[in-house]
């Protein structure tokens, strides 16, 4: 095997996890597309809350890497803990399938059935996640790791080639419209094929990782830790982490005041005062994620055995995540905001054939298929020139990109009105820009976890990066929930005999009946608030990610300098 890898440009085992993580992404962004429009149209969702719940699954699903990583780390090892996350995955897509089977005859059980779904797929990736990524890095001697951006590069395009797939075939077959009418009960066959898919990476990796997924001397990887040997770790570096009672306390305590520090925050009271669904995500969920990885951070750089350099490139790792949050906040409107819009206020008519809205966020997949490869070759070229940016400026430009790419859409969306319908060549030209700024962020970053972490906390520290993911996806719902009313809301007020426009501008107050019809339709009577101002129209919504985006962009490439001295010579 050692010598089938050193005639090859990169191992035939990237090739095995390329394979893995394609169908897994088939499953998870095909469930993506529809699950907000599940929930509005057939389990009849306010679209304010599917935000928020969207939001709160995303989030989810990357902090249960955390455990999934400390499980592997301590435990089962990568592969097990692979194929276990990979059959809850498929197993949850299958509550979903049940879920939008039954929700005619019996609505609140279809719900019970779909939060189910959405539980066992967020332990499923939380075991799954982490542990691919880690096993990328040890395909590839020491003398090697230069190699490993460009490696994640094409890791990346798996996951993306994945995901256009599953953003093609699951709308196709689960987003439908019978006489220009949503059809409730189409959904279910989009997430029967992402099941499938689930099950099918799942064998891929099953059958081929004994033969493929070893190290450069032929060694399995990913195994059970106690077989974890010398080799496996850098010279001089500690092989298990050292935790005291002291610092499990500490970080224990930390979590604690962080979650009742956020939930004052986010909710401004300590009281739940309510039972609904979004309520509890938003004052429970959303403070325990960004809680936990504080904590984590906090326990992490409390190990005794870490060393000077090694708690300096750990800071970088957790002054990136810190960053990437607001990247994912911005990029993650496409399953809510984004959707929503392409739905209700964009012309979606391309080369004469209506695509269904589910599908516009296709185009992402599509454009990191296209150019995963060419900007695997400009890292190359630059770094043969010796002008590669070092990592955290390359993410630097990533938040750069898509504060341009919402930039552009704002001032397309300025003069729409409430009846005006946007071009879907806009929505295509952002997801360009945005799969660009991916491109210099997100594999980026998944390669510099695996330059800078420790062994003993690899794992770990990929679960750390995936909790800066999740608090992303955490602030993406509750950015998306402030999306005010589009133009199909203003027609079905219209409709309804309603003067929306004027109940919004509080030139009239609504009657007790026409606020019932309001809330029975899911229209809103108030424009949404955030950070004490009111967001009046999709200009203003979209410039709130202009504003946090660029503002983050442009303080990370200022700390570059910082952060280049303290990777102590990892680029």
């Amino acid at each position: 095997m050692a010598e089938i890898q050193t005639k090859t440009a990169h191992p035939k085992g990237l090739w095995v996890l390329f394979g893995t993580e394609m169908w897994e992404r088939f499953n998870f962004y095909g469930m993506r597309a529809l699950l907000t429009l599940f929930m509005v149209h057939s389990l009849k969702y306010l679209e304010s809350d599917s935000a928020i719940f969207y939001g709160g699954f995303l989030a989810l699903c990357y902090l249960t890497p955390m455990l999934g990583g400390f499980i592997s780390d301590r435990f089962l090892g990568n592969r097990n803990c692979i194929l276990i996350g990979g059959l809850l995955m498929g197993i949850g897509q299958l509550f979903l399938f049940f879920s939008a089977s039954i929700f005619d005859s019996n609505l609140g059980f279809a719900k019970t059935a779909m939060w189910m779904g959405l539980f066992i797929i967020i332990f499923g990736n939380g075991f799954f996640k982490p542990n691919i990524s880690s096993m990328v890095g040890s395909l590839y001697p020491k003398q090697e790791k230069t190699k490993l951006d460009t490696a994640f590069t094409i890791f990346y395009m798996g996951i993306n080639m994945g995901a256009f797939l599953g953003q093609f075939i699951c709308p196709i077959l689960g987003d439908v419209k019978v006489d220009g009418v949503q059809d409730p009960f189409a959904f279910k066959w989009g997430f029967f094929a992402a099941s499938m898919a689930m099950f099918t990476g799942t064998l891929v990796f099953f059958f081929l990782k004994n033969k493929y997924v070893v190290t450069p001397e032929g060694r399995p990887i990913g195994g059970l830790p106690k077989h974890n040997t010398s080799d496996d770790f850098e010279e001089g570096e500690s092989q298990k982490a050292n935790f005291t009672s002291k610092s499990i306390y500490t970080a224990v305590g930390v979590f604690v005041a962080m979650f009742f520090v956020f939930r004052y925050v986010l909710v401004g009271e300590f009281g739940i005062t309510s039972f609904e669904m979004s309520t509890l995500v938003k004052g429970l969920i959303y403070p325990f994620i960004y809680g936990a990885g504080i904590a984590l951070a906090v326990l992490i750089v409390s190990d005794t055995s870490i060393t000077k350099v090694e708690r300096d490139r750990i800071f970088v790792i957790y002054i990136v995540s810190f960053f990437i949050i607001f990247f994912w906040a911005a990029f993650e409107q496409a399953g809510s905001s984004l959707t929503f819009i392409a739905s209700n206020q964009t012309d979606r008519h391309f080369f004469g054939w209506e695509m269904p809205a589910s599908m516009v966020q296709i185009f992402n997949g599509l454009f990191v298929v296209i150019m995963a490869v060419p900007f695997s070759i400009l890292w190359d070229k630059l770094r043969a020139s010796g002008k590669e940016p070092i990592s955290p400026f390359k993410q630097a430009i990533g938040l750069f990109l898509i504060a341009l790419s919402y930039f552009i859409i704002a001032n397309n969306v300025k003069d729409l009105g409430t009846s005006g319908m946007l071009a879907v060549k806009w929505l295509i030209l952002l997801y360009l820009i945005q799969t660009c700024g991916e491109l210099c962020l997100s594999p980026i970053g998944l390669s510099l976890v695996s330059k800078l972490a420790p062994k003993r906390f690899s794992s770990l520290l990929y679960g750390v990066f995936f909790i800066a993911n999740a608090a992303g996806y955490a602030l993406a719902g509750t950015l998306g929930s402030i999306m005010p009313a589009t133009g199909d809301k203003f027609k079905k007020a219209q409709e309804l005999g309603i003067d929306l426009q004027a109940i919004l501008d509080k030139k009239i107050t609504p009657t007790v009946e026409q606020l019932k019809l309001l809330v029975d339709n899911q229209i809103s009577d108030h424009y949404p608030n955030f950070a004490g101002f009111e967001i009046q129209n999709l200009y203003q919504f979209f410039m709130v990610f202009v504003v946090l985006s660029g503002i983050a962009g442009l303080i990370l490439a200022f700390m570059t300098p910082l952060l280049k001295k303290m990777m102590h010579g990892v680029r």
